[in-house]
């Protein structure tokens, strides 16, 4: 039988120093018992900010070895908290009136979703796009014409829906109300371009990609909204406001007044302390980077994050904020037996983990 070939002189000592170097990048790496945030987030539709933000603390977090975000395109709002709920993502972005009604089981959900917040981010602006030359100039003049009102399960469709409702045309309205298109942002934009609807609506921060890109080839405006804000309020709540869209935020469109709400980051109440406060940490850390990437980014303060309810904050989230002397106790949700149950796990025996005293419960 032949005999295997000799190893050359110095090749066992070269294996094992190469193993020695590989073993050692590794453990320095992933340090033994190093904490590794692992986190999905659903975003929303390709040309929306929510999708814009998320990819984006993907990509500025990419090189951290202790921090692995992934993202999800979903529907936004409505369909992030359902997720969120069900534990198909880790965390995800909403409006605030719409995370509102999901703490409160209020349609469009079934029942109380176990949801808490992680930050307020930044005002999202309503848009009703139209062409420059349309003869429309509010609302109700869309009677009778084709209009997307947002993706399905969108808080852009919620939006729509309600606004159409104040203006007359909603449906059960007496007229023929509008032809409704359930669209995404890129898909109305298309849309609008292609003569298919006379308007669309979206929610979104500014300046929002999409609507950028389809100013810069078709002439639009945007109609004016804020004689709506004192009707969203009665009606719905506190959570809308009057702002501005400025002048040149889209390529040729005016200035006009229009409706504010809030976007957040939500988590699952039973989500871990130590994960929610490291994720808080690490979306403020970023802060810098993101605004690169987008500039609602720096809208983020500690200051405004905190202001979330009737949506608690997560009791990791408000280990964060204690720790940089924004402490927002009085509307923490307490700790889930689960969540209680996971961070005794990550601690190991020498106690309890950091981030995990219970808060104050929600007043």
């Amino acid at each position: 039988m032949q005999r295997a070939p000799s190893p050359r002189p110095g090749t066992a000592p070269l294996s094992a120093c190469t193993a020695l170097v590989l073993v050692l990048v590794l453990t320095l790496s992933h340090p033994e018992g190093a904490r590794v945030l692992r986190v999905t987030v659903g975003t929303g539709g390709p040309g929306g900010v929510y999708q814009v933000y998320g990819d984006g603390l993907a990509q500025v977090t990419a090189a951290s070895p202790n921090t692995e975000i992934s993202t999800r395109v979903t529907g936004a709002s409505v369909e992030n908290l359902e997720l969120v709920a069900r534990g198909e993502v880790d965390a995800a972005f909403t409006l605030a009136d719409v995370a509102a009604l999901s703490v409160a089981g209020r349609p469009p959900f079934d029942g109380p979703l176990p949801v808490a917040a992680v930050a307020r981010l930044y005002d999202n602006h309503t848009h009703v796009v139209v062409h420059r030359d349309s003869p429309y100039e509010e609302v109700s003049d869309l009677e009778g014409t084709a209009v997307s009102v947002g993706a399905p399960g969108s808080g852009t469709e919620m939006m729509a829906e309600r606004l159409l409702g104040l203006a007359g045309i909603g449906e059960g309205s007496d007229g023929p109300g509008v032809d409704r298109r359930r669209l995404a942002i890129e898909e109305s934009a298309e849309a609008l371009a292609s003569g298919e609807v006379e308007a669309f609506v979206w929610s979104g921060g500014l300046p929002t990609r999409a609507v950028a890109e389809l100013a810069e080839e078709t002439p639009v405006r945007l109609l004016d909204l804020s004689q709506h804000v004192p009707e969203l309020v009665e009606g719905y709540g506190e959570y809308f406001s009057e702002l501005p869209v400025p002048a040149h935020t889209y390529p040729g469109v005016p200035a006009v007044r229009t409706i504010g709400v809030p976007s957040m980051l939500v988590v699952s109440a039973h989500m871990p302390g130590e994960d929610a406060r490291d994720l808080t940490r690490t979306l403020f850390e970023s802060r810098a980077d993101l605004s690169a990437v987008h500039p609602v980014a720096l809208h983020l303060d500690p200051r405004s994050a905190i202001a979330t309810r009737p949506v608690p904050l997560h009791p990791g989230a408000a280990d964060h904020y204690r720790s940089v002397k924004y402490a927002h106790d009085p509307w923490a949700v307490p700790p889930s037996p689960e969540g209680r149950r996971a961070r005794r796990c990550r601690a190991g025996p020498r106690g309890r983990a950091r981030g995990s005293r219970p808060a104050s419960p929600a007043g």
